[in-house]
């Protein structure tokens, strides 16, 4: 499960690298993602997929609480109270993990999705610029030649200008969001890093634990 999460955050990871950096990558990644938008499945398949991610999720945190509850029970753990044992400490550190690669998973799939979008729309916005412009000179051009028209084209001149303004307000706001996309996307790959120095750390105290159970049942088998 563990190895699954992380295999999924790093692909996750992936794509959000490639929608931040302006490469052939960008390209083949946004046409694979509008391809996958476009099915009539595709939508239907993302949700229940995100559905169990959230469901298993629920489930972990749930598993966390009761595992904190029986620390917190002073009927439990021999009646001493107020502790975990070994194996409630690596099944908490597991639940842990768990829980915070599904929730990283999640806030990933999130910021892949905005960034598609902003993508799209920025893409939009450009191409409107490009036809206003055009539109703009091929105005300015037919002012010179026909003199009885030039204050109606020069009123059209005007609010294609105006149009123009707005729509580079519009590019500026959707380009500062996109910035605080990659700011959120390079944060959740220094996260994931750290992650990573843990699940290895994880690993080391499990087997620690272990070999002290282990220890623990070799004295019990020979009292």
């Amino acid at each position: 499960m563990i190895q699954l999460l992380f295999v999924v955050l790093v692909a996750e990871a992936s794509v959000a690298a490639a929608l931040l950096f302006k490469t052939p990558l960008r390209k083949l990644t946004v046409l694979g993602l509008d391809r996958l938008k476009r099915g009539r499945r595709a939508p239907v398949a993302v949700k229940t997929v995100a559905g169990v991610v959230v469901a298993l999720l629920a489930s972990t945190l749930y598993s966390m609480a009761e595992i904190s509850g029986r620390a917190g029970d002073p009927d439990s753990s021999g009646g001493g109270g107020g502790g975990l044992t070994p194996t409630d400490q690596v099944l908490f550190s597991r639940h842990l993990l768990e829980a915070s690669l599904m929730g990283y998973s999640l806030f990933l799939a999130l910021v892949i999705d905005r960034l598609h979008q902003y993508i799209r729309e920025l893409r939009g916005f450009k191409k409107n610029l490009e036809a206003v412009s055009k539109h703009n000179k091929m105005l300015e051009e037919a002012r010179h030649g026909i003199s009885e028209e030039t204050k109606k084209y020069q009123k059209e001149i005007a609010a294609l200008n105006e149009e123009m303004k707005k729509l580079k307000l519009q590019v500026q706001e959707k380009t500062e969001e996109v910035h605080v996309a990659e700011d959120k996307a390079h944060a959740i790959q220094k996260q994931s890093e750290g992650l990573l120095l843990e699940y290895d750390r994880l690993l080391e105290d499990n087997q620690h634990l272990r070999e002290q159970l282990q220890s623990i049942d070799l004295r019990l088998s020979s009292s």
